[in-house]
């Protein structure tokens, strides 16, 4: 079960699933949820981000909470578990990813080659959302591609506003 599951998460990253290939309910998205919440607190620890942790709290609950209105206003409440298990478990991942970049940082050094993976990285994370977003609100991808751009743009505001 544990395999197949992490298998869905990969299948998620290459566009090959969606949401409702997860499990229906909530355990699973909760658990995925605190995975997600707990991995951006070690990450911002081991870079040494000293306000991380409120701005991923923020920023998660910004995005969980813009999906959940989307689904409302689509009347697909029924949704919003495998939306959100989708949304932290590929966060999770992304964001070991990006772990995995951060690491190899040199401050004061030029890596442009770094600075291209974790462009990439970003890319990507945006075309899985989209993906997700197509899924869970039944829409075009396109208009999915469009929703994570401006859930991201609208996140980013409010944690500039809020953290400086």
């Amino acid at each position: 079960m544990t395999g197949r599951f992490i298998f869905t998460l990969l299948d998620m990253l290459r566009l090959r699933s969606g949401p409702q290939s997860l499990p229906a309910g909530w355990l699973a998205a909760t658990g995925l949820t605190f995975a997600y919440i707990g991995q951006g607190f070690v990450t911002d620890q081991i870079i040494g981000d000293t306000d991380g942790a409120p701005r991923s709290l923020v920023a998660i609950a910004f995005q969980f909470g813009a999906v959940a209105l989307l689904l409302n206003l689509r009347d697909f409440q029924a949704r919003l578990p495998q939306t959100l298990g989708a949304l932290a478990g590929t966060g999770f991942l992304f964001g070991l990813m990006a772990l995995f970049i951060l690491s190899r940082v040199v401050p004061g050094e030029s890596q442009p080659d770094l600075a291209l993976l974790y462009l990439l990285l970003f890319g990507w994370s945006l075309a899985v959302d989209a993906h997700i977003y197509r899924h869970a609100l039944s829409v075009k991808y396109g208009l999915g591609a469009l929703l994570a751009v401006l859930i991201f743009a609208a996140n980013f505001i409010l944690l500039k506003n809020l953290f400086g």
